[in-house]
């Protein structure tokens, strides 16, 4: 008899891969959220049974309970999984142990992490490996974020944020970069570079470690490190790097050049350095794996990238509205500055505002890298603020919207308003002008402002064409 899997969280991107997977092994699934969203809409159409909630009777006869690190140990259905002894497995546990018997490539990294492992995985289908796959986001096009394959390849991104990476062994590893991040779980950059130099140590005998290069605290660990590794970036000292990067709208052009041969050119359909960077990852994992390099472009040029991954919510009116995941500074830098670029792209050179919606992630990152989230917020035309998403985190004394808003404001010319989030929508529409760029930024609920923005803007479009 099939296994019965309940996933306390489900409607959790991870979790909700993971259950897809369940389901796709033949699995009964079963779990919890406390709202509905697009991940356990997806899984109820399946035939997984979802509940609003968290309650002991949830949890019914399952074999086996699993829950994130973002499920608090007194949880009612943690609890009831105890008192009855079913057995209880964190999330990223479970991944580990479901890819055993599998290559494993996992992505792991402070920034890039999604977007990089859903190229690797489109790169790996459109080869025919036909990998099982569990990505961190939605993938736009055909393609689920979990999906299990046929072939001997299993492609995921793994957790740094709670130090469930160190559960992997993986055959190949990919490292897009190391930051300062999850302050509240490392505390110090000497935690978060152990943590690191433990996970390299992972990697399995004969595998193989694919870096950027151009991070020189990731490039240090590797150095000491005694494995074998590929490493890819900017510069041309890397084994892969890029050269005559032009940008044009979505549209990315770049030249590869691998172990110092000119591999001619790719493109992309997603916009930004950052995202040459995340290809050329992919490049240097399919060069390693013999993937023929016709078969990488083709595969990058057809990829069309992950939802709130600078995703375009409207265009109407010449009003451009993109929402972005974008929640640390270095993220943020890279967002805006590809914001600009993609503004004077599709403006005819007659580009009007860049106005950013920006909605602070915890409490505990804003306090630990405020003069980080100032400098990198600066590059607006129009920056609004609106309050913190908590994430189930207390507020902290002194950091607030107000504050980060005046800090800025002593830094640039631009302006700088706090906003309600209940209010941007109004706020918006009353200054948004033609040719202008509307940015969503943040990891909570701000998208919600952007889809909201979109129909506004959509809607005054069509009145104004009727009329």
């Amino acid at each position: 008899m099939n296994k019965h899997y309940h996933f306390i969280g489900i409607g959790g991107i991870g979790m909700g891969a993971l259950a897809a997977l369940s389901l796709d092994k033949g699995c009964r699934v079963s779990g919890s959220d406390l709202c509905s969203n697009q991940v356990t809409e997806r899984l109820k159409a399946r035939g997984a049974e979802i509940f609003s909630g968290h309650a002991g009777e949830n949890i019914g006869e399952a074999d086996c309970v699993v829950f994130s690190s973002a499920i608090r140990d007194n949880n009612p259905e943690l609890t009831e999984a105890r008192r009855q002894q079913i057995p209880v497995v964190q999330r990223a546990k479970f991944l580990a142990e479901l890819m055993e018997g599998y290559i494993g490539i996992t992505v792991a990294g402070a920034h890039g992490k999604t977007t990089t492992t859903s190229m690797v995985a489109h790169l790996l289908e459109t080869d025919g490996l036909q990998p099982t796959t569990a990505i961190g986001g939605i993938v736009n096009g055909t393609h689920s974020h979990a999906e299990l394959g046929e072939g001997k390849y299993f492609v995921t991104e793994v957790d740094e944020s709670d130090g469930s990476f160190l559960y992997f062994s993986p055959d190949y590893s990919i490292i897009t970069n190391i930051d300062f991040e999850h302050v509240d779980y490392y505390q110090n950059w000497q935690n978060i570079l152990d943590a690191y130099r433990e996970f390299i140590g992972k990697t399995r005998s004969g595998g193989t470690i694919l870096a950027c290069g151009d991070d020189e605290l990731l490039s240090n660990l590797l150095n000491e490190s005694g494995r074998t590794v590929r490493t890819y970036g900017f510069a041309d000292t890397n084994d892969v790097s890029a050269a005559n990067i032009k940008f044009d709208g979505f549209d990315t052009t770049f030249t590869c050049v691998a172990d110092g041969k000119n591999l001619g050119p790719f493109s992309l359909k997603v916009p930004g350095r950052h995202n040459v960077v995340n290809a050329l990852a992919c490049i240097a994992l399919g060069l390693s794996l013999s993937i023929d390099p016709d078969v990488i472009r083709a595969s990058l040029q057809d990829y069309l990238g992950v939802q709130r991954r600078f995703q375009l919510k409207a265009n109407a009116d010449d009003i451009w509205v993109v929402d972005d995941y974008a929640h640390h500074p270095t993220e943020i830098k890279a967002t805006l500055e590809t914001a600009q670029l993609f503004k004077q792209s599709v403006s005819g050179g007659e580009a009007n505002s860049l106005i950013t919606v920006f909605q602070p992630h915890r409490y505990s990152r804003l306090q630990g890298l405020m003069n980080d989230f100032v400098e990198s917020l600066i590059n607006s035309d129009h920056l609004i603020v609106t309050d913190i998403y908590a994430a189930s985190e207390p507020p902290i004394e002194g950091i607030t919207a107000e504050k980060l808003c005046e800090q800025i404001r002593a830094l640039t010319d631009g302006q700088v308003s706090y906003v309600p989030k209940d209010e941007i929508v109004d706020y918006l529409m009353d200054i948004v002008k033609p040719r202008d760029l509307v940015l969503t930024l943040g990891a909570g609920d701000i998208t919600h402002i952007a889809d909201d923005l979109a129909e506004a803007v959509k809607k005054r479009s069509a009145v104004a064409e009727v009329s």
